[in-house]
Parts: C-alpha cells; sequence; structure tokens
C-alpha cells in the first residue's frame, strides 16, 4: 500500500473517445456542405477532409476553409465559399454540442476518489481554451480539483516532455510516488511520468492500436474504469472495499 494522494487524468481518449466523437462530427460536417451543393459525394470530400487533417493536425483552426481550397473549383461550382464552409462548422459544433460525453464510468471514479479525500486532476496536451471546453462539456469540471488542471498550451510546456509533469508535482506540493497518471498514449502519457517515478496507468480501451507496448512500461494495463478502481482499491488502498 502507498500513500496516494492524487490520480491525474489525460482528457482525449481516456475520459471520453475522442477519436470516435471526431470522426461522427467530421462525417455530420461533411453531410452539410454537401447538402449545400457540392458538386461531390461524401466519401471524396471525407477522404480529403482526412488528408487535411493529416497534413495540418487536429488543432488547426481551419480545416473546412482547406478542404474547400483544394476540392476541384468544379465540386464548388457558384457556391458562395463561405456558407458552405460555415455549413460544415456548424454542423460539427452542434454535433459536439448535442453527443459530447465521458465513459459512463468516469464520474462515478471520479466521485469515488473526491469522496475518500484524494485529489483529482488533468494533465492534458492541446489549445487552452479547446481543452477547457471540453472539460465542461462533459460534465467533469466539478469533479476536478480546478487547482490540478494543467493544459500544455497554457502552461508554455508540450506533451511528451517530462516538465510538464514535473510542474504539477511542483505546484501540487507532492512527491512523485504520490500521485497516479492516467492516459492513453504511451508515449505521452507514460514514459514521461513514469520517468518522474509517477505511478502510471495505461488506459488502452480507446487507445490507438499501433503503440509499442515495450517502448513505455505502465505500472497497470486496464481497459475500464471498473478496473482501474480495483487497481486503486487492491494495489493502493487508496478506495474501501465494496
Amino acid at each position: 500500500m502507498t500513500d496516494l494522494r492524487a490520480v491525474l487524468f489525460d482528457i482525449d481518449d481516456t475520459l471520453f473517445s475522442t477519436t470516435v466523437f471526431a470522426s461522427r462530427a467530421r462525417q455530420e460536417a461533411v453531410r452539410a456542405m454537401v447538402r449545400m451543393g457540392l458538386a461531390a459525394s461524401e466519401e471524396e470530400v471525407f477522404r480529403e477532409l482526412q488528408e487535411v487533417l493529416r497534413e495540418f493536425g487536429s488543432n488547426y483552426s481551419q480545416h473546412y476553409q482547406k478542404l474547400l481550397m483544394r476540392l476541384p473549383r468544379a465540386v464548388l461550382g457558384n457556391l458562395n465559399a463561405a456558407l458552405v464552409e460555415s455549413a460544415g462548422v456548424v454542423a460539427y459544433h452542434d454535433t459536439k454540442f448535442g453527443s459530447l460525453e465521458p465513459f459512463p464510468d468516469v464520474l462515478p471514479l471520479l466521485a469515488k476518489l473526491q469522496g475518500v479525500g484524494i485529489q483529482t486532476g488533468i494533465i492534458t496536451h492541446g489549445w487552452t481554451i479547446k481543452q477547457a471546453e471540453k472539460l465542461i462539456r462533459l460534465g467533469i469540471l466539478p469533479h476536478v480539483d480546478p487547482e490540478a488542471v494543467f493544459i500544455s498550451d497554457q502552461v508554455g510546456i508540450s506533451k511528451p516532455n517530462p516538465k510538464l509533469y514535473a510542474l504539477a508535482l511542483e505546484r501540487l506540493g507532492l512527491e512523485p510516488q504520490q500521485v497516479m497518471y492516467v492516459g492513453d498514449n504511451l508515449e505521452h502519457d507514460i514514459a514521461p511520468p513514469a520517468s518522474l517515478g509517477i505511478h502510471t496507468v495505461w488506459a488502452r480501451r480507446a487507445a490507438k492500436a499501433d503503440q509499442d507496448l515495450e517502448a513505455a512500461q505502465p505500472d497497470h494495463v486496464v481497459d475500464d474504469f471498473g478496473e482501474l478502481e480495483s487497481v486503486l482499491r487492491d494495489h493502493y488502498g487508496a478506495l474501501p472495499s465494496s
């Protein structure tokens, strides 16, 4: 048993399925743009959007503008590009507003940790407002300590730099062995905190399949937060026996 004081979490593909949600939202965006009159199939437009995402990254703010710029001119015809782009953006955000939710076992576990006095928090990579918005829309913010939310863009340190995790330890006033970190990415979420002595848990239910488990050895591997609850109870004594 250890003196575990805090459990910190990644957001994307750890607390909710970012991959599934983003794909659904982008498909709705493409569908809306085609309904506006684009002379191409949804499959063709979505394929080009995927290419834009690979080239510019998921955090880029002008995906749909770039998409329309690179489609053949005949596809757009006499349509107003700004209206077509806006149709995609609105459909994407409508999907986000309507379907963004955490995995069903996330909030119950966070509530249990709060109930026994374990500090809960977030260490996440991404743009400040975008990641903060996810916490609010997912309904997670009431279940974490606002003082324990660390967003890479906001603090100026990006994953996988271990300094991001060291900063969290410093600001929380905790030693590495008093902290657990839970994430889906072995390179970004497991190797860096493990190098500092933080307990690490690989949450693999929504993790990308092409990761090398030999490259970073987590202390624990879980497929859901029910398994994480068992780890916290049986290995750390952080939760009471049921």
